[in-house]
């Protein structure tokens, strides 16, 4: 398969737009018609809130597929609701890859050696059934932790660079309290936990250039954070940058400027809840999807801007 960053670039310029759209869904925002004919056929189940999701899922993928390159399912959102979940999270992946979109999965599910080899297994890799390779969820790229050190990397590398898929590793995240551990001094480095991270995604990257000139492995730093940005983009010059934190949590289109190159490239910017509950500021449920497509339309607006 072709390189992912070589694809997510692609993908890119077909579109326009840097925009990745969030697939976070909260049962109590999917609108209530929606739930209803789920309850009305599974009761009050995990099956229920399963379709419930995929079925709100499909209808902003449906709505907004020919204008974003890229989705983020938070995995998180569908494995509280147990194996029905996790079955919604695969169903959601698949479709929105039907409708020519790349899928980032967001689990940051990593640990060490074997784990870890079955964690990317699972998400971007292949599995041994019965002596047969099966790729079970095969999402394009997926987000890891680093702090178990490159024992909890390798192994994703390792299978983007077999598979052409893609990582994005946290470095610098958008919640308020990231900088209780991200900021703190290294000093024997003479720099904060965050540059040293991002030192470390530019060497972990440096041999797994696609066409591009953008490695499979990438970065995760938040749109709140604009004045680290800068940084950041100097010390990774070659990893693509996923940044959460646009919209609902406060990130502006000024925040972000400083996550791409200066060929206009290097970035994926997310948002959630702002794109796919749009329709609660918007006010008629039913239209669910337009109120989607015209927030990803602002979106693309503030950005060019």
């Amino acid at each position: 398969m072709k390189h992912f960053t070589d694809r997510l670039v692609a993908a890119i310029k077909e579109k326009g737009t840097p925009i990745c759209v969030g697939l976070d869904p909260q049962l109590s925002h999917i609108p209530s018609f929606i739930r209803k004919e789920a309850e009305a056929r599974k009761a009050k189940s995990f099956e229920a809130a399963a379709e419930a999701i995929i079925e709100f899922n499909k209808g902003i993928i449906d709505a907004v597929h020919d204008l974003v390159p890229v989705v983020k399912p938070q995995f998180a959102f569908y494995v509280q609701y147990g194996f029905s979940g996790v079955w919604a999270f695969e169903e959601t992946c698949k479709y929105a890859q039907e409708k020519g979109l790349l899928v980032i999965a967001d689990a940051k599910s990593n640990d060490i050696g074997s784990t870890a080899e079955a964690y990317a297994n699972a998400f971007i890799g292949e599995t041994d059934l019965f002596g047969e390779k099966v790729a079970p969820i095969d999402c394009d790229a997926i987000t890891v932790n680093p702090y178990l050190g490159y024992d909890g990397i390798k192994p994703f590398v390792e299978t983007c660079r077999k598979r052409g898929k893609g990582i994005f590793v946290l470095v610098k995240t958008s919640n308020p309290s990231s900088g209780d551990l991200q900021d703190r001094e290294v000093k024997a480095e003479g720099m904060k936990n965050y540059e040293l991270m991002a030192n470390f995604v530019e060497s972990w990257g440096a041999d797994e250039l696609g066409e591009s000139g953008y490695s499979s492995v990438g970065a995760v730093t938040g749109a709140t954070y604009p004045k680290e940005l800068v940084q950041l983009r100097k010390l990774m010059p070659k990893a693509y940058l996923l940044v959460p934190g646009f919209g609902a949590q406060g990130g502006t289109a000024a925040d972000v400027k400083a996550a791409f190159n200066k060929d206009g490239l290097g970035a994926v910017i997310n948002s959630s809840r702002g794109i796919i509950f749009a329709w609660e500021k918007a006010g008629d449920e039913k239209e669910y999807g337009a109120a989607a497509r015209a927030a990803v339309l602002k979106m693309k607006k503030e950005l060019a801007a």
